[in-house]
């Protein structure tokens, strides 16, 4: 049985959280459909208020 791949908005945001831990602008969004960028930000945005609040290093 094959694996499937994850979902594509799933994967934009869990590439939007990776940048956002790594301290890279909001700005480095790569994606250009509105929903892709969306998640993106979103994830990017999680990890952002966890550094901001201590909760990750």
């Amino acid at each position: 049985m094959k694996r499937q791949k994850r979902d594509r908005m799933e994967r934009a945001q869990s590439r939007g959280y990776q940048a956002g831990l790594s301290g890279r602008s909001s700005d480095a969004c790569p994606y250009q459909t509105v929903d892709a960028r969306m998640n993106w930000l979103g994830g990017w945005r999680d990890a952002r208020e966890e550094l901001h609040s201590g909760r990750m290093k």
